[in-house]
């Protein structure tokens, strides 16, 4: 599968090259769901295979695009390489590191000091402010009070939200919230990271605002970025198909 860097140079993700320098590498992944459908012990449980044998490498400085319906795979993607599931088979490394080999604990903290996380529906805590909000992965770091104020205002000014800093989540608009969401997961500097449907409840305008901010991350960062929008997928150097959890095409 080739993944393209920022400058245009396609690298190869089953290369020497490709092994060493990817920030995020999924071989021969396998997740299954228990689903109960059975009533008072009738032992009808199901399996729902979400993602089937998928491998992929996403190097520094490069945004890929997971491409497919709903159900095709692409959020379990997102949440197994930010360690919030451990897949059934196979493993997912992050910087050279194998989450699926971690503790619980271990898997928090790596995303918490390397993965950013931006969601469809924003995840804004409601009585926060916006600059309490971006900071509040900083909290969970340890980070001092002083420091976390700086930081926050610091990226809510990066992302045009200078004089917003101290609005709470229900006086800011659709587009205004994802920047505040945006900002959130660069607070911690992180190297990667993860957007699931990040323009889904934008109109065009505002999304369009917002994949230009996206845009901008992909410079020294890995970035994957879920959807089924053609404009959304647009800003990526790669594209990679899903369909029913497996990959069926490197649309890049």
């Amino acid at each position: 599968m080739k993944i393209l860097d920022r400058s245009g140079r396609g690298r190869s993700a089953s290369s020497d090259e490709g092994e060493s320098t990817a920030a995020v590498r999924l071989d021969d992944v396998t997740h299954e769901y228990g689903t109960d459908s059975g009533r008072f012990g009738s032992g009808n449980d199901r399996t729902l295979t979400a993602l089937r044998d998928v491998s992929l490498a996403v190097q520094p400085g490069t945004i890929v695009g997971l491409k497919g319906p709903s159900g095709s795979g692409k959020s379990t993607i997102l949440h197994a390489v930010s360690g919030l599931l451990v897949p059934t088979s196979g493993t997912v490394e992050l910087l050279g590191t194998d989450l699926t080999a971690l503790s619980d604990r271990e898997r928090v903290r790596v995303r918490r000091e390397h993965v950013g996380i931006v969601f469809q529906r924003f995840h804004l805590l409601p009585s926060l402010t916006a600059r309490a909000n971006v900071a509040l992965p900083l909290v969970q770091a340890g980070v001092p009070r002083s420091k976390r104020r700086e930081r926050a205002v610091e990226l809510l000014e990066q992302v045009g939200l200078g004089d917003r800093t101290t609005h709470l989540p229900g006086e800011l608009s659709g587009g205004e919230r994802q920047r505040v969401a945006i900002a959130r997961s660069l607070s911690t500097d992180p190297d990667v990271i993860v957007a699931d449907e990040p323009t889904g409840e934008l109109d065009t305008a505002t999304g369009t605002e917002v994949l230009e901010l996206l845009t901008s991350l992909g410079d020294d960062r890995a970035v994957l970025v879920a959807s089924h929008d053609s404009a959304t997928l647009a800003i990526a150097d790669d594209v990679v198909r899903l369909r029913d959890g497996m990959v069926i095409e490197d649309a890049g």
